[in-house]
C-alpha cells in the first residue's frame, strides 16, 4: 500500500489527481445489456489515489464501512448479470469524494466518520476538493448520464451496517424513494412486503432526501422510474447471502418492472 503521507502540500494547488498508475473513476460492466434497467454503485470500490496515499488511515480503517458499502459491488455485479443490464460502479473511496452527495454538502469530502478521523481531508483548498470533484465525482455521475435513455429504469445499490450508535437494524432490505417518479419503488417495496419474512425498510434505514445526489440527479428531472435498495452487510457477508439476496431482487424488479 502507498504512503500515508500525499506527495503535494495540503493548501497548494495539486497537480491533477489521478495518475497514470491509477485506475479509471468507474468501471462499465455489460454496457450492452438489453434490460432497460441501469444499475448504479456510488460506494462500490474503497481504492485511494497515489498521490492521496492512504488519507492517513490504516488498512483496517479502509477495509470499514466508512470507505465503501460493504457487498455492494458484488451484489451489483450479480444483479447487472441476471437481468442483463448495464452497471456503473464506482472505483474510489466515499472517504475520497462521495458520489452520492453533491459538492456543496458538508459530509462530501468527511473529516470525520462514523467516529474515525481522516487526516487526509483536514484543511484542504478549494483547489484540492475542486480536483476530487473534476477527476472522480464528475466523471462517474456523467457516465450514467451518458448510459440513460428514455426508457431506463435507474436502480442503486447500497448496503448498510447491521448496526449503529448501539440499535440494531432489522431490515435485510430497505427501499428509498422521495420525489419523482417514485411509483416503481414502491411497487417493489410492497412486492418485497409481501413476499419475505421480517420487516422490509420503507425509508429504511435510511431516508432518500435532500442529502442524496445520485438518484435525484438522474431521475427527478428526466421523470425516469427508480429504486435505491439499501441491504444489511451481514446478508451480504457470504457467497451464499448475496446470491440469495440477488435473486430475490432479480425476480421482484423483473416483476415491478415499468
Amino acid at each position: 500500500m502507498a504512503s500515508n503521507t500525499p506527495d503535494f502540500e495540503v493548501g497548494e494547488s495539486p497537480r491533477p489527481l489521478l495518475t497514470v498508475d491509477d485506475p479509471p473513476p468507474f468501471d462499465l460492466i455489460n454496457p450492452g445489456g438489453a434490460s432497460s434497467f441501469l444499475l448504479v454503485c456510488d460506494h462500490a470500490g474503497n481504492r485511494v489515489p497515489q498521490r492521496l496515499g492512504t488519507l492517513g488511515l490504516d488498512d483496517a480503517a479502509l477495509r470499514k464501512h466508512i470507505a465503501w458499502d460493504l457487498g455492494a459491488s458484488e451484489l451489483s455485479v450479480l444483479l447487472s448479470d441476471a437481468l442483463d443490464a448495464p452497471l456503473i460502479r464506482q472505483t474510489y473511496s466515499r472517504l475520497v469524494v462521495d458520489c452520492n452527495r453533491g459538492p456543496d454538502a458538508p459530509d462530501a469530502i468527511a473529516e470525520v466518520s462514523d467516529g474515525i478521523v481522516v487526516p487526509g481531508n483536514r484543511d484542504l483548498s478549494a483547489a484540492d476538493r475542486a480536483a476530487r470533484f473534476a477527476e472522480i465525482h464528475e466523471p462517474y455521475q456523467s457516465a450514467i448520464a451518458s448510459a440513460i435513455s428514455a426508457n431506463t429504469t435507474i436502480v442503486a445499490i447500497h448496503s448498510f451496517t447491521p448496526e449503529m450508535n448501539g440499535v440494531a437494524r432489522p431490515w435485510e432490505v430497505g427501499i428509498l424513494h422521495h420525489r419523482g417518479r417514485t411509483d416503481f419503488a414502491l411497487a417493489v417495496l410492497q412486492e418485497l412486503t409481501d413476499c419475505v419474512e421480517g420487516p422490509v425498510g420503507d425509508n429504511e434505514p435510511y431516508a432518500m432526501d435532500k442529502i442524496d445526489y445520485t438518484v435525484p440527479r438522474h431521475a427527478y428531472s428526466a421523470n425516469l422510474p427508480y429504486v435505491e435498495i439499501e441491504v444489511r452487510q451481514d446478508v451480504l457477508s457470504t457467497p451464499e447471502g448475496r446470491s440469495r439476496i440477488s435473486a430475490l431482487l432479480a425476480t421482484v424488479l423483473q416483476k415491478c418492472r415499468p
